[in-house]
């Protein structure tokens, strides 16, 4: 029987709307470390650079906190919560005020390694 480790990295408050980051981890979720970071290297979408960084992260720490190898590193589970929303403002005519909600996201990566 092998031994499975799991490990996790989290970027919080990443100034993207989740939406448009989930678009990017349906990608490589259930794929080896390396595959993923090919994937993210071409895909055109602008929320691969925060989600490049979480995949080094966790791949980081899966090396030195717990000796496991990259090349066996297996996406495992990949998530954006919502973070809080930044308030903004935009004048309107007549002196109304319009809101504007600037959106934050939770970038969770969760991968296991097969020893």
């Amino acid at each position: 029987m092998s031994n499975i480790q799991s490990v996790k990295a989290v970027a919080k408050y990443i100034r993207m709307s989740p939406d448009k980051v989930r678009r990017v981890l349906n990608q490589i979720r259930g794929r080896s470390y390396q595959e993923a970071l090919m994937i993210l290297e071409f895909l055109p979408y602008n929320a691969g650079g925060p989600v490049w960084q979480v995949l080094h992260s966790v791949a980081a720490n899966a090396k030195n906190n717990y000796a496991l190898d990259k090349k066996k590193l297996i996406i495992d589970t990949v998530f954006a919560n919502e973070g809080p929303k930044l308030k903004r403002i935009r004048p309107r005519a007549q002196g109304r005020a319009y809101r504007i909600l600037k959106p934050t996201c939770h970038i969770t990566i969760i991968v296991k390694g097969i020893s």
